[in-house]
């Protein structure tokens, strides 16, 4: 096996929040093909006792420790040298030191960076093959929550969206190739900076369908004649926060004032007060962390992704499709995922519309689970996780000399080799 560099900006395990999930079955697949020397952070104390099971994948690791609070306010000096707030705040001296012994002691030529404030760690170092994962436009996430947010926040956010965008695009224009989550996503960017076009590609996030399986055995945790519809995420990132609200206070009550049993179960960690406090609604029950979000899902009358703000793929979206449970998804929680409204999930975007969608839903239960079958079988067909980063072992593989290069998956680059 020959040696590659991973870069992740937090520890990749477990796989409970989007960007884990995917960075974790980023690091098993490469694992099976290279010897990776591994470079991360651990931001939740939660997390250190996982450190020796992600080792287990790694010729060698370096897991720096990283409060969020001092991130925070360590990256207020980055408003003094106007660069992104993101690059202070996962900058770290250790692992600077630990990136260079390792490029040069293990002769790396192939580096994968997970997220660009990673890329500060390799923009300076010798020759390599580059490969950024990107994942989302994040700049863009930033953008929408300064247009969302109060001042001063707004101004905040929308410092960091420009700042880093620019960061993105010098990360895109320094690497080899700059990976998305989404033919959208990667649209998107490719409108941004347009001198990197050719280097922008993607490749999508995949379900583990043997562990969210339909056919599994779950006990039931809700209340005899409950009629729960379920939302599954991380409850301290904002845009999960948002859709809770938005559907906790805007679509429930419609839904109740005709089907009373009807309640809304917000499933996830580290709940914010905004969301411990629709516990107070009629029919909302928040459960904070539990040990398996499947039992929830799995008799759930209907799962729903309601978000109004979203970048990528909704890792949420594609776990309860593979458990054969009918969702009704928002346009933007259903962006960059191939499934049909109306065959393979619900689709509504409006209150009184998503109301009526769900209500549609609970008085049809044929109707309902063709649905969720459906969406089982499209998951089954395209979201296996070795067919989605299949086009990133062609990437990593390509011949050096663009003469000499096959064709390359859709979604994927032709590599540059600048370095070569």
């Amino acid at each position: 096996m020959e040696d590659l560099l991973l870069l992740v900006h937090r520890i990749p395990y477990p796989p409970n929040k989007g960007d884990k999930i995917r960075s974790w079955h980023l690091l098993r697949h490469l694992a099976a093909r290279y010897r990776v020397h591994l470079a991360t952070f651990v931001d939740d104390p939660e997390d250190w006792q996982y450190v020796s099971h992600v080792r287990k994948l790694c010729a060698s690791s370096h897991f720096a420790p990283l409060n969020p609070r001092r991130a925070r306010l360590r990256s207020l000096r980055a408003l003094l040298a106007n660069r992104a707030l993101s690059l202070d705040y996962y900058s770290d001296r250790s692992t600077r030191a630990w990136v260079r012994a390792t490029m040069r002691d293990a002769d790396i030529e192939r580096v994968v960076v997970f997220s660009s404030p990673m890329a500060q760690y390799v923009h300076d170092l010798p020759e390599a093959l580059r490969v950024v994962d990107l994942c989302d436009v994040d700049s863009e996430k930033w953008r929408a929550y300064a247009q969302k947010k109060p001042w001063p926040a707004s101004l905040l956010y929308g410092y960091e969206a420009s700042r880093l965008l620019r960061y993105e695009r010098k990360v895109a224009a320094d690497s080899d190739a700059a990976l998305f989550v989404s033919a959208p996503e990667a649209e998107l960017f490719r409108s941004l900076a347009p001198e990197s076009a050719a280097r922008i590609g993607w490749f999508g996030n995949g379900v583990d369908t043997d562990y969210f399986s339909p056919v599994a055995d779950h006990a039931n945790p809700y209340a005899s004649g409950e009629c729960p519809l379920v939302f599954c995420g991380a409850m301290d990132y904002w845009p999960n926060v948002d859709a809770v609200q938005w559907f906790a206070h805007d679509v429930l009550p419609l839904v109740r004032s005709r089907m009373p049993q009807a309640s809304f179960v917000i499933v996830g960690a580290r709940p914010t007060s905004e969301v411990q406090a629709l516990a107070n609604l009629p029919g909302v029950t928040v459960t904070g962390t539990v040990p398996d979000v499947r039992p929830y899902v799995a008799h759930a009358a209907l799962s729903v992704a309601p978000l109004r703000v979203a970048r990528g793929i909704q890792n949420k979206v594609l776990e309860a499709m593979s458990m054969a449970k009918a969702v009704v998804v928002s346009p933007q929680a259903l962006e960059g995922i191939d499934a049909a409204a109306g065959v393979e999930v619900l689709l509504a975007e409006h209150a009184g519309d998503v109301a009526e969608a769900i209500l549609a839903a609970l008085a049809d239960d044929a109707s309902r689970t063709a649905i969720g079958h459906a969406a089982r079988a499209r998951v089954e067909a395209s979201y296996g996780w070795d067919a989605r980063l299949a086009p990133l072992d062609a990437l990593l593989e390509a011949p050096r000399h663009p003469a000499a290069a096959t064709a390359l998956p859709a979604g994927i680059p032709s590599p540059t080799w600048k370095r070569a």
